[in-house]
């Protein structure tokens, strides 16, 4: 990396535009970049590292420096510009931070957006291209191409030598960070956080398997009772399982004995509880017999007592049976009683509705009278069709009349709307021209809309190809660029080809056998080919690239000329006007054609509504005529009618005498005629039931006496109902049963001789046996539960068996990767010097930082000092990142931490250098042409600066400047070439002396 030029505008404390030129600074290969403290050294470098990178370095950033300088104008950008050759590339970056600026209309300000450009100059066409405006982007392609993180390179070009005088005082855990930083072995401490992590991840898993098979453990402790004792063993402690299985087995044993012992228990139990019961059983046979034998005793003795009741009953049932024969009498003569006096009720109830006149007449009186009722009601059936016809009468009148009321109305309803009929007519005609003239515009408004729809397209395409067309352009500028290299690379292999030809023939001579070039059979030095020799495969391989890139660039211009084509086609038919007009010009053509085809669809509906006017007046007539022939008709009518009508009256007013209508007078009559014909009928069924009711007295009589009775009433008292002959029969059948039963009983041989024993003692016989029964529950309750808990330890240690089965694999897991993590973490007893995977890769760095810096120490020192690597442990710390310096001249090897001031100065600054060359290979081999150091020569003698002069001096043998930072007087007169920062009140300023 090479810096040519750096412009500055409003940056810190440059109020106004400054430039250095680092081309002119670098030709010496040393300048120097002094000032006045304050007047803006360091601010030169941020700006270098804000246009890299987008921000100034960490220490200077985390001090609050702003950007923008305060002495510059309201109206001046903050703008940083770098020129620089990096990868083998000319770069131009311009960033512009955030600008709060002045309003340019009204009062306020606003802030404008940071900007970044990045260029890159075209040698051949002789010009800077655009390559991108992108913060991010030209963030990603600046990091790739320097290879450097803004930390790496502001420590590898910036040389802060107080940092590295700290690093050569600092311990092992300081020099670590800053080591860590500068070469990124972030990877490798998150390896040693993904093993620790996964350390504790399987140790977790694995204690939750020790955890489960203790709880396994304790839940066997829990079904085996005392018969176990759980191993005493953490989750997690080596042997566990080992010691689970052990008690588990010896538990598993103990169980099946006592199971073994609970069932002999058993069989026993159900032995002696057989026995008893057998023995309860009979117990309660004998109970049972000599309890039947007393009671049939008690129940004889109850038949003796109650002897006489049941002959009564004997004696009551024969004489119901005798007046079994007189009940048909009883009944025949409570009929007719009954018939009679319903009869006479009636004949009373018919006869108190009678009129005084008929009151005491008999049955033909009465009948005769309901006749002549009769008659008279038949000959009110005509005056009844003479009353409806006359309601007739009345309702088609009442039709006549509201039948002219509304004739009425309608005439009346036609005569206003015909009256109005020539205004609708009119309007309805108006309103069919404007639709019609509102259709002819809408036609041409469709037509106009077409074209402002094209054209809207066309600007549409016209827009997307510009930026096609410019990518493309880009895009085929970018393929001829690289086909012009791929054609140089291929000519300047070629070349290198054709000048090595010589080797390349000379590796197919044979001694004896002719040159094909000059035809010597001797070759006594032939040509041996050199570093970088170029052979035919390689040439041929830039050869296929060139063709590649000159398709591909052939490719890209026929794209970028199709563009092209299409783009000035599309802005032909769209012009320059913008989308956005054409946009709002075709929504108005289509808001109004929306609008003319909304009126133009009137058209119809208004011709409908003309032609439906017209029939509802062709309507209207007809319905006017038609009421005028009904109004004379319903005058001749209602005539009629009126003549009909009196005559009814009068016939009507005959018939009704002095009731109010014909219906009241028949309904009077026809009340009469039910009356007299009810009350004959009620007389004539009184007479015949006296006469029936006096037949059935003399056949009672005569059946009670050839029954035996002597009245029909004694006939009538032994006679028993259904209900009194059931209970009487249920009471002699008990009886008969009873007496049988006890018979049968006491007739029983067993029963018998179980009455001669002994009483029977139930309640010892059954204590014993529930005694028994109890000592069965309780030994299989003991054997269940020894089969239980054979079961469940059985269940607990195959569930424990594979338990430790499926954690063996994790377990074996856990201890390769606590091997791991303990080795990477420094903890291991494999790893002596106790150095984390960090540090043994730092502790390498940091050896070859060491080599590289020792090269520039002993020039500087004169031989004296070197800088050496140490793996010693320092107090109580990890081992791996010692530094110590070896001195010759005492042979002693010492701390850094005891060089003096101007020795600790060179010592760093050869770290420094030693340190950028080491980054440097580690980020990529990116060549840095241009570093900067910054203070610490005023600690050194005039001796011993010309020795650190010489050897930066010496680094432009490789083609580097270097750009010393110091206040030191002595160097003004040492270095010619020099950037002068000054300070006033208005603002810093730089300028350059001792160059051209």
């Amino acid at each position: 990396m090479r810096l040519h030029r750096l412009d500055i505008t409003a940056f810190g404390p440059f109020g106004g535009s400054q430039r250095v030129d680092f081309d002119a600074l670098s030709a010496a290969g040393l300048f120097l970049l002094h000032g006045p403290t304050g007047a803006g050294k360091t601010s030169v470098l941020d700006a270098v590292c804000y246009a890299l990178y987008g921000a100034v370095p960490g220490a200077r950033q985390g001090q609050g420096t702003a950007l923008r300088s305060d002495h510059a104008a309201a109206g001046t950008r903050t703008e940083v510009t770098l020129d620089l050759t990096v990868a083998g590339r000319r770069l131009e970056i311009t960033r512009q931070p955030p600008w709060e600026r002045p309003k340019r209309r009204g009062t306020g300000t606003t802030v404008d957006k940071a900007q970044t450009w990045l260029r890159e100059y075209d040698a051949a066409a002789g010009a800077w291209k655009d390559l991108s405006r992108s913060h991010q982007e030209v963030g990603e392609e600046i990091t790739q191409l320097l290879g450097m993180s803004r930390e790496q390179f502001c420590q590898v070009v910036l040389l802060p030598q107080g940092d590295f005088a700290r690093f050569l005082r600092a311990d092992a855990e300081a020099r670590g960070r800053l080591l860590g930083r500068l070469f990124d072995t972030r990877r490798f401490a998150e390896v040693e956080k993904r093993l620790a992590e996964r350390r504790r991840t399987t140790e977790a898993r694995v204690r939750e398997g020790d955890a489960e098979l203790l709880a396994d453990a304790h839940r066997m402790q829990q079904a085996a009772g005392d018969a176990m004792e759980p191993p005493a063993l953490a989750p997690g402690e080596p042997g566990l399982a080992e010691a689970v299985l052990t008690a588990a087995a010896v538990a598993r044993a103990t169980a099946r004995e006592q199971l073994t012992v609970a069932q002999c228990r058993l069989n026993a139990a159900e032995s002696a509880h057989t026995s008893a019961e057998r023995a309860l059983d009979d117990t309660r046979e004998l109970a049972r017999l000599q309890s039947r034998f007393t009671q049939a005793r008690e129940r004889a003795a109850r038949l003796a007592e109650h002897a006489d009741e049941h002959r009564e009953a004997q004696r009551r049932m024969e004489r119901g049976r005798k007046a079994e024969s007189v009940a048909p009498a009883l009944e025949l003569r409570e009929a007719a009683d009954a018939e009679h006096a319903r009869a006479a009720a009636a004949e009373a109830r018919a006869r108190a509705l009678l009129p005084d006149g008929l009151a005491g007449a008999g049955a033909a009186g009465l009948a005769a009278a309901a006749r002549r009722a009769a008659e008279e009601l038949g000959a009110l059936e005509s005056a009844r069709r003479a009353e409806r016809r006359l309601a007739e009468l009345v309702a088609e009148r009442a039709d006549v009349d509201r039948e002219e009321r509304a004739d009425t109305e309608a005439l009346q309803e036609a005569e206003d709307w015909l009256a109005g009929w020539e205004s609708a007519r009119a309007g309805l005609q108006d309103r069919i021209e404007t639709a019609q003239e509102t259709a002819g515009q809408a036609q041409q408004l469709a037509v106009l809309r077409e074209s402002a729809e094209a054209r809207l397209t066309a600007a549409r395409t016209r827009d997307r190809l510009a930026g096609q067309t410019e990518e493309a352009r880009r895009r085929a500028l970018a393929s001829a660029e690289h086909a012009v290299r791929a054609k140089g690379h291929w000519l300047e292999l070629k070349e290198q080809r054709l000048n090595g030809i010589a080797a390349e023939l000379a590796a197919h001579l044979t001694d004896g056998e002719p040159c094909a070039v000059c035809g010597a059979t001797e070759h006594p030095a032939p040509a041996r080919r050199v570093a970088g020799h170029v052979d035919r495969d390689a040439e041929e391989r830039a050869l296929a690239a060139h063709q590649d890139a000159e398709e591909r660039r052939a490719e890209d211009e026929r794209r970028h000329a199709d563009l092209r084509a299409a783009l000035a086609a599309a802005t032909a038919e769209a012009g320059d006007a913008p989308v956005a007009r054409l946009a709002e010009e075709a929504a108005d053509l289509e808001r109004r054609l929306a609008r003319a085809h909304r009126e133009a669809s009137a058209l119809h509906a208004a011709r409908e509504e003309l032609r439906g006017a017209e029939e509802e007046y062709e309507r209207r007539l007809a319905d006017r005529r038609r009421a005028e022939v009904r109004a004379a008709a319903r005058q001749t009518r209602r005539e009629h009618l009126d003549r009909e009508q009196s005559g009814l009256e009068a016939e009507l007013a005959t018939a009704r005498g002095s009731a109010r209508t014909v219906g009241e007078r028949a309904a009077e009559l026809e009340r009469r005629a039910a009356v007299l014909t009810g009350a004959a009928d009620a007389v004539r069924a009184a007479e015949e039931s006296a006469v029936r009711l006096k037949d059935a007295d003399g056949r009672l009589a005569e059946a009670a006496f050839r029954a035996g009775f002597d009245t029909p009433r004694a006939a009538a008292a032994a006679l028993l109902d259904d209900a009194a002959h059931r209970e009487l029969q249920r009471r002699l059948d008990a009886w008969q049963s009873e007496e049988a039963a006890v018979r049968a009983v006491l007739a029983e041989a067993g029963t018998t001789a179980a009455a001669e024993r002994p009483a029977a003692d139930l309640a010892a016989a059954q204590a014993a046996a529930d005694a028994a029964e109890r000592r069965l529950r309780e030994a299989a309750s003991a054997r269940d539960a020894a089969a239980r808990r054979c079961a469940e330890l059985d269940r607990l240690s195959a569930r424990a068996a594979r338990g430790i089965r499926q954690l063996a694999p994790l377990r074996e897991e856990y201890d390769r990767v606590a091997r791991l993590a303990a080795l990477a973490a420094g903890t291991s007893a494999d790893n002596e010097r106790k150095m984390r995977l960090e540090s043994y890769v730092l502790a390498a760095r940091l050896e070859q930082v060491a080599a590289a810096a020792t090269v520039r120490l002993l020039r500087m020192s004169s031989g004296r000092y070197t800088l050496v690597h140490s793996d010693d442990r320092s107090g109580r710390g990890r081992s791996g990142l010692g530094l110590h310096v070896v001195d010759a001249w005492t042979g002693r090897e010492r701390d850094t931490a005891t060089l003096s001031g101007g020795e600790t100065f060179f010592a760093s600054l050869a770290l420094a250098l030693g340190l950028a060359d080491v980054v440097t290979d580690e980020a990529g081999g990116v060549r840095l042409d241009t570093l900067f150091i910054d203070e610490g020569f005023g600690s050194l003698d005039d001796q011993t600066l010309d020795e650190v002069l010489d050897v930066l001096d010496s680094l432009r043998e490789r083609d580097r400047s270097v750009g010393i930072v110091s206040h030191v007087p002595d160097l003004r007169r040492r270095i010619h070439a020099q950037l002068e920062v000054t300070k006033t009140r208005t603002g810093s300023t730089v300028r350059q002396r001792g160059v051209r």
